[in-house]
């Protein structure tokens, strides 16, 4: 085998600021918001090492602290982890630049850290190893295209143009966020000038591979792709994943109704509370006289009182007490939810003369 083949290495995205999901990135990486109670990142890290990878580099930015506290050195996972710091968020293609040392002469995947797909990548990286284009992208129909980077196919299947977020899609099909390179795409990353939105897009140096002549393949997925970067895509996200857990019960379950794949981990509590999965209850967390319903992940040393809250995700040592109804949220870490006060409703009027005015008690 060529060195290629076998010295695959993988590139892990971790730098982004996570603006859309403010106010929850504020004070937390995007890529560490989690999905059934486990980090997002972190599939993204077990189908590279399901794929047989073992080096990976994770380009990190301002949150470079907590990625490295939740990581540490990927032993965890099976891997090898190296850590590169990017200064500012300069583009996909930036992420290769500062990698160009680490990746050296090495075919590798580059997988958006904060990216979610179905079934893993390693039927990907079997047909790269396999073929061995210069690139290789994955490609899925999405319904708005504008908010992604979009691959025009000709009528063979070829890719013949890429563009990033255009204005007027040529296509409706998106590229996931994995890519796998050989070291070709080093000279067209260097070549690279800042695109009309001030990055290096890696769309554009994928489409300077195209036009030098090099082989780029398409790899159309039909499952399931997120990307995970604000509050709707993370609620589906866990949706998707809690449907395929399996119930278990290792807390302290006492007068409450369990319906459907219910997870309550060791050291959680349930008392007096009824539960429909699919649900996760982590660790250390109590549950009391409420109702929780599908879709919801409860993450460890939360507590839940006289509540009810469905298709939701709670982080970290949060509470709500006394609230009648929470769907279709995401809560922080630390958060306490309470009723607010009861105050007399009343209309509070300031009126000129001769003024007519219809109210609706």
């Amino acid at each position: 085998m060529e060195k290629g083949l076998t010295e695959l290495k993988a590139l892990v995205l971790a730098g982004g600021s996570g603006t859309r999901l403010r106010p929850i990135t504020h004070t937390q990486a995007k890529q560490l918001v989690p999905v059934a109670n486990k980090p997002v990142l972190f599939y993204g890290l077990e189908a590279i090492a399901s794929a047989g990878i073992k080096d990976v580099g994770i380009v990190v930015g301002d949150t470079q602290a907590e990625i490295e506290a939740a990581v540490g050195d990927g032993s965890a996972f099976g891997l090898q982890v190296t850590y590169l710091r990017q200064t500012a968020p300069l583009g996909l293609a930036h992420a290769v630049l500062i990698a160009r040392e680490y990746l050296g002469e090495d075919d590798f995947v580059m997988y958006l850290g904060d990216n979610f797909i179905v079934g893993g990548i390693d039927g990907l990286v079997e047909r790269f190893r396999a073929e061995r284009p210069s690139a290789q992208i994955m490609l899925t129909r999405v319904a708005d295209p504008r908010q992604f980077g979009v691959a025009e196919l000709d009528d063979g299947g070829r890719v013949v143009g890429l563009e990033e977020k255009p204005r007027e899609p040529k296509s409706d099909l998106a590229l996931v966020g994995v890519y796998l390179f050989t070291r070709a795409v080093h000279e067209a990353v260097a070549a690279l000038k800042p695109s009309w939105r001030g990055e290096l897009e890696i769309t554009d140096a994928i489409q300077a591979l195209i036009d030098a002549g090099h082989d780029v393949q398409p790899a159309l997925i039909s499952g399931y792709w997120k990307d995970t970067g604000n509050v709707a895509d993370m609620l589906e996200v866990n949706r998707l994943v809690l449907e395929s857990l399996e119930p278990r019960l290792d807390g302290d379950v006492q007068d409450s109704e369990l319906i459907g794949r219910v997870v309550v981990e060791a050291g959680a509590s349930v008392h007096g509370s009824r539960i429909v999965g699919p649900v996760v209850i982590g660790a250390g967390a109590v549950v009391t006289d409420s109702y929780i319903g599908p879709f919801t992940s409860v993450a460890r040393d939360c507590r839940i009182s006289r509540s009810e809250i469905e298709y939701s995700i709670l982080l970290a040592r949060s509470s709500i007490d006394g609230v009648h109804r929470i769907e279709a949220s995401l809560i922080g870490h630390d958060v306490e939810v309470t009723p607010a006060p009861r105050t007399p409703k009343a209309h509070r009027l300031v009126l000129g003369d001769h003024s007519k005015v219809q109210i609706s008690s």
